[in-house]
């Protein structure tokens, strides 16, 4: 019935716009009109939630709307982010720069409004530009035409949000109240934008999503959704002996009760769960388990289901209003979330689960359909391929990325790179996740947890234990023949050379994307006890 109700409201308002003497439709035959960019971004949407990868999910949980960007343009396997925590990940994108240099490391660090942005060149370009739904990078948005954004994490039932024009002040705080469950309203102020931008210019729109971000409260039209199915369950939510970290217990937010500080079974436990709690009295371990993990996949995924419906309303929008063939349409999150693979809820880590962001485009003037590109891409990527796309000849020289627009049409450069660098910064705070670094090629993945609490902007932090170094150790995956990364083979003899030669080409890494680690003593001096 909503879906029905915004259609027919869509209807509506092009009949109005179709009384004018001038009309999307009129500007599509112009080949030479540089292209919409719509970007949609969601929060912690992993690959596995989205049926077109092709997960152990794709028939319980199908997601046609997002597929159907897959299916008429391309499907992307292998797009990576740098730092996999949601403020930071938003700022490279911005960007276009490593976390180091865009000088966002963690989420509590401010995000320069006065630096150059993607928005802001894209603007002097002839762009009409806008923000709408979680911005989450502290500051007031800036390089937007307009912005109506949600105050930091925002709420998922009648969420507030921050209009351009409006006092900013706090950035957790303030904004005005919209009645309804926020996937929808952001969808709502994105098709309004839409209607009411100038009909001469292209446009960059930014439609950012809370959902599936903790602590996934569905929308109540979704309340029976898998009521009577059985989620099914990866091997590893059970099943880890040599998997991730020496005394594994202390480490990442658990599934389980096996990490007493942060633990799923705790939480949905609880009568303060917001979708309401579950009883597991009288139930084995495992049992406890298994329904901890029914309840937090139930619920995640009926947050996606709205995010699919959400974007199915856009894509109607384009259809109906003549914009589908001059309009990029993107598709991605800020990274990926573990969904009990490895006993492990929430994201941070460097394994693949976390790493992998979906990225599904369709460009129908010039990507053709079903394609799929499994090229290694970043989200440092992302701001020169806009770039590319809206015929701004000159990239900043600060931007760390490439343009893949080749790529995506077979023409994928000889240099295209075969290897990629990430850091986590935020050592033990919130889910326990240990500082580290690491390689990742197409073949092997190396990781270096050095354990320090570095460059860390918030007091309370440096005051507690997130400052106690933990323990450094070294993971290694070979992702050809262990891509669920079930088996760290580190300390086995035959893997000596693929160390040495991973190492050497993470040190060249880390010296190409400006992030050496002299300028911390303290690192140099665990490196020289454990590199070798």
């Amino acid at each position: 019935m909503i879906k029905l109700q915004h259609k027919l409201l869509t209807i509506g308002l092009l009949t109005i716009a179709l009384v004018g003497c001038k009309t999307y439709k009129n500007l599509e035959g112009d080949n030479n009109k540089k292209p919409n960019i719509l970007f949609i971004m969601s929060d912690d949407h992993t690959t596995n939630a989205i049926s077109a990868y092709g997960s152990r999910l794709a028939n319980i949980a199908p997601t046609p709307n997002i597929d159907r960007l897959a299916s008429e343009g391309v499907l992307m396997d292998n797009v990576f982010c740098t730092n996999s925590i949601c403020t930071p990940s938003r700022a490279v994108i911005m960007t276009g720069e490593y976390s180091q240099n865009n000088g966002v490391k963690t989420l509590d660090d401010d995000f320069d409004k006065e630096r150059e942005n993607i928005a802001k060149i894209l603007q002097k370009s002839g762009y009409q530009t806008a923000m709408i739904g979680k911005w989450h990078l502290h500051t007031e948005p800036t390089g937007f035409d307009y912005y109506n954004v949600l105050p930091g994490q925002g709420k998922y039932n009648n969420p507030l949000l921050k209009e351009k024009g409006k006092p900013w002040k706090d950035h957790n705080k303030g904004g005005e109240k919209y009645e309804g469950y926020v996937t929808d309203v952001i969808t709502d102020q994105t098709i309004d934008w839409m209607d009411n931008s100038d009909k001469e210019k292209p446009f960059f729109l930014m439609s950012h999503h809370k959902a599936p971000h903790g602590l996934w409260e569905f929308a109540q039209r979704h309340a029976e959704l898998f009521k009577d199915v059985d989620i099914p369950e990866p091997e590893s939510l059970y099943t880890n002996e040599n998997h991730g970290p020496i005394h594994g217990e202390k480490y990442g937010s658990s599934i389980s009760s096996r990490n007493p500080g942060r633990n799923m079974l705790a939480q949905v436990t609880s009568e303060k769960w917001p979708t309401g709690p579950i009883n597991v009295s009288g139930m084995s371990d495992k049992e406890k388990v298994s329904a901890t993990y029914q309840k937090y996949l139930k619920d995640y995924l009926r947050t996606v289901a709205a995010i699919d419906e959400n974007v199915g309303r856009i894509l109607d929008y384009l259809d109906e209003n003549g914009l589908t063939e001059n309009t990029i349409v993107i598709y991605t999150s800020d990274q990926g979330q573990f969904l009990g693979e490895h006993d492990y809820f929430d994201k941070r880590w460097m394994y693949e689960e976390s790493l992998r962001m979906p990225f599904v485009m369709r460009y129908p003037k010039e990507i053709k359909p079903k394609q799929r590109n499994s090229d290694m891409t970043l989200n440092v990527d992302f701001a020169p391929t806009f770039l590319d796309y809206a015929g701004v000849e000159k990239v900043p020289s600060y931007m760390q990325g490439k343009s893949f627009r080749g790529n995506l049409i077979g023409n994928t450069t000889e240099d295209w790179r075969t290897s990629m660098y990430y850091r986590y910064w935020m050592h033990m705070a919130h889910h326990y996740n240990p500082a580290h670094y690491g390689i990742r090629t197409e073949d092997y993945k190396l990781i270096f947890f050095y354990g320090l609490q570095l460059d860390s902007t918030n007091n309370s932090l440096k005051e507690n234990y997130y400052n106690t170094p933990t323990e450094p150790y070294w993971e290694l995956y070979d992702l050809k023949n262990d891509p669920k990364e079930m088996n760290n083979i580190y300390e086995d003899p035959k893997y000596i050379d693929i160390v040495k030669q991973l190492k050497e080409e993470l040190l060249k890494l880390k010296e190409d994307v400006g992030d050496t680690d002299e300028i911390y003593p303290e690192l140099m001096k665990v490196r020289e006890k454990y590199w070798d």
